[in-house]
């Protein structure tokens, strides 16, 4: 971006082919619009709506993402068991436990040269797995990071609002950016906190609007009224990206803007 800031592109869950076609169509105009140095995705979901596989990742890969982060619903592909370690621009959440495969953060350079730490985390309040706490191997992981790039981006895939905010808080002013996603349901709180630190409590899902969370809203409102079992499908209408923009001075790594955004398929 020149000036000594960094640009990072950060695009909110991508839900199954909704999501990757609507990624795919927007991000020539955010390009043109933002000109990022750096593309983050969190693609947890963007095989068929739950999980990724092999080929996904290098579609993603290739059209121009540096890193895709996850969540909770990482492993629901099980080919990608397998090729979790051989993908290395994917991240699994870093506080599951050592033994599992792939791995949690890594630095990444940009074709800048600029150094990019990213971290990928899960929460634990409201949610299922049994993992480590994310607060500790935060600390842990952005100590590490810092020896190498002051420019540290953290994707917090957490459930509750609280357990997003308080980490941001305690990570102020040690890492560039905390972004929250799990929700699918972009907030309107996007600020750098006084550290230096930019935060948004979730920044969205990128795939159909007009649906419950990306999901054919009949099947989510019959499973609501029965209590029975409902097979998830994908909404088939219209999608829209969501994410953010975030601006970080390269030699302090202190964030100096986020940006919200939300973009329809042209």
């Amino acid at each position: 971006m020149g000036d000594g800031l960094f640009g990072i592109l950060f695009i909110g869950d991508i839900i199954g082919k909704p999501g990757r076609n609507v990624f795919y169509n927007v991000l020539p105009r955010l390009r043109e619009r933002y000109s990022p140095d750096f593309i983050i995705a969190n693609g947890e979901n963007s095989a068929a709506g739950f999980g990724i596989t092999p080929e996904v990742y290098k579609d993603l890969t290739g059209s121009g993402i540096d890193v895709i982060t996850s969540g909770n619903h990482i492993w629901d592909k099980k080919e990608i068991l397998e090729s979790m370690d051989s993908c290395e621009r994917l991240l699994r959440p870093a506080n599951y436990p050592e033994s599992v495969p792939g791995r949690g953060c890594g630095v990444f350079s940009s074709s800048s040269g600029v150094k990019v730490g990213v971290i990928n985390l899960s929460g634990r309040v409201f949610m299922k797995e049994s993992i480590d706490c994310p607060f500790k191997a935060a600390e842990r992981m952005a100590a590490e990071i810092k020896k190498e790039t002051p420019v540290i981006f953290i994707d917090f895939h957490a459930e509750a609002t609280s357990e997003k905010g308080a980490l941001a808080r305690h990570l102020d002013g040690r890492v560039s950016a905390l972004v929250g996603t799990h929700t699918h349901v972009q907030t309107s709180d996007e600020t750098v906190l006084s550290g230096g630190t930019a935060f948004i409590t979730d920044a969205g899902m990128t795939g159909p609007v007009d649906s419950v969370i990306g999901v054919d809203k009949e099947l989510v409102i019959k499973k609501f009224l029965t209590g029975m079992p409902v097979k998830w499908e994908i909404a088939s209408t219209e999608s829209e990206l969501q994410g953010v923009f975030v601006k970080v001075d390269v030699k302090s790594g202190r964030a100096v803007s986020i940006t919200r955004i939300k973009e329809k398929a042209a």
